[in-house]
């Protein structure tokens, strides 16, 4: 909290100053009026004044803390350089509070429910900071250290049973009742993070990519070919799976780790080659280089190979698909093979066969139902799996002649009602990617 205040909080000494002078001037003209000693009534509003600029004053931690208080163990309270800030900030007004009203007890239980308080103004009051357990318990140690230390000094000066007796009463009644206020707001106004765990688990899976560097560079050179270098990395660990997408001399290529599923590769030498591969030659070397890396898309799956280009300079395109009672599931894999039989790329999507609601709407009627929502005669059905407001259904997809719209119109198999399937994931390397570049090899 200090650190953060210091080093990105704008304007704090001079807010600090104009906070002290008006809640020091006013302690000070009621002090002269009681006739007591004004030194320390003074510094205890000075010191209130730097816990409340400290605390308080609106800072950049944005909108991702808002609502959120960070609950994580306080591992760090006595390393922690921040934690150890927040400590020193309490000493003070603690211990000047106890020495003005002669009451530890009382003022230790209002110094961290003050300081509860704090925190949930923090997470809840739009001020751009940033709630923590480890604060509160920082902070909290501050004032305990404070009033014990002046209890002990008023001790040897002048102990008083009665007025202790009182302390305590007063004390434990404050701190109940503050808690159980605190508790309620905290219940009602803020979720929970555990920042620790996150950190922890984020560790743990740079920890698991020990080796994911060695397996892409490997997977770069059999797919692309000897003298393959790798030039840059991005790895994105957004989610339980890490996506590693590696850059190289001679293309780029993703994969999963610690799965050891490739996703897709594209060569960046995409030349119309001379050759003369025919389709039985492009079968085999595709379907080859399939089992050989995806032997869990394969199993199963209709394969159909493409050719595309002139005589002399085709360009072939294997494919799987796996289709269960009919209805082409989400797996995909595509591979791109030149006329002199190097595999110029491919694209997997290595999804798992998902449970599907019986059909009930068959395609004659699908194409009926496209016609009569378009007012276009529908061209073609296709049944596929999809996802459609995050549950997986069987949806036709049709095609309609039409010029004014979307030629695809979606249909959901079981009701016949139209749908729009869910957008697709992201593709890796976008948000929350972590860029590394290595060194080449």
């Amino acid at each position: 909290m200090i650190e953060a205040s210091i080093g990105a909080v704008s304007g704090l000494v001079p807010v600090f100053c104009v906070m002290a002078v008006l809640l020091a001037l006013p302690t000070a003209l009621v002090t002269a009026t009681r006739k007591r000693p004004l030194l320390l009534p003074v510094l205890l509003a000075v010191s209130l004044a730097g816990v409340l600029t400290v605390t308080l004053l609106p800072g950049n931690a944005g909108a991702a803390m808002e609502g959120l208080c960070d609950t994580g163990s306080p591992s760090r309270l006595l390393t922690s350089p921040s934690a150890l800030l927040n400590i020193a900030l309490f000493v003070p007004a603690a211990l000047l509070g106890t020495l003005v009203f002669r009451r530890p007890v009382t003022v230790t239980a209002v110094a961290v429910l003050g300081s509860g308080t704090v925190e949930l103004v923090q997470a809840t009051g739009s001020l751009g900071r940033a709630c923590s357990a480890t604060d509160l318990v920082a902070n909290a140690t501050g004032a305990v250290a404070g009033a014990c230390a002046a209890a002990l000094w008023l001790r040897t000066r002048a102990p008083r049973t009665e007025r202790a007796l009182r302390d305590w009463s007063w004390g434990t009644g404050i701190a109940l009742a503050g808690a159980a206020v605190l508790a309620v707001w905290f219940q009602t106004s803020v979720s929970t993070v555990d920042a620790v765990a996150a950190e922890r688990a984020r560790e743990n899976q740079l920890l698991a990519l020990d080796g994911s560097d060695a397996w892409m560079a490997e997977v770069a050179e059999e797919v692309f070919g000897p003298g393959t270098r790798t030039e840059e990395t991005v790895t994105d660990l957004n989610g339980e799976s890490r996506r590693i997408t590696v850059v190289t001399n001679r293309g780029e290529i993703t994969g999963r780790w610690p799965e050891k599923a490739l996703e897709r590769a594209w060569s960046s030498d995409n030349r119309i080659e001379d050759g003369d591969l025919n389709r039985a030659q492009a079968l085999t070397i595709g379907a080859k280089f399939a089992h050989r890396w995806f032997p869990d898309s394969t199993a199963g799956s209709r394969r159909t190979l493409d050719r595309m280009g002139e005589a002399g300079t085709p360009l072939y395109v294997l494919t799987y698909r796996r289709y269960v009672d009919d209805v082409m599931m989400p797996m995909r894999l595509d591979i791109t093979i030149t006329a002199t039989g190097r595999i110029m790329g491919f694209a997997s999507k290595p999804e798992p066969d998902p449970e599907l609601p019986p059909v009930s709407v068959f395609r004659e009627e699908a194409m009926r139902l496209a016609k009569k929502m378009s007012g276009a005669p529908a061209e073609a059905a296709v049944l596929l799996a999809q996802r459609v407001r995050g549950t997986w259904r069987p949806v036709w997809m049709t095609s309609v002649k039409t010029a004014t719209q979307d030629p695809n119109l979606f249909l959901d198999a079981v009701t016949g009602e139209r749908v729009t399937p869910d957008a697709q994931p992201a593709q890796p390397g976008g948000a929350g990617a972590t860029r590394a570049k290595s060194k080449p090899r």
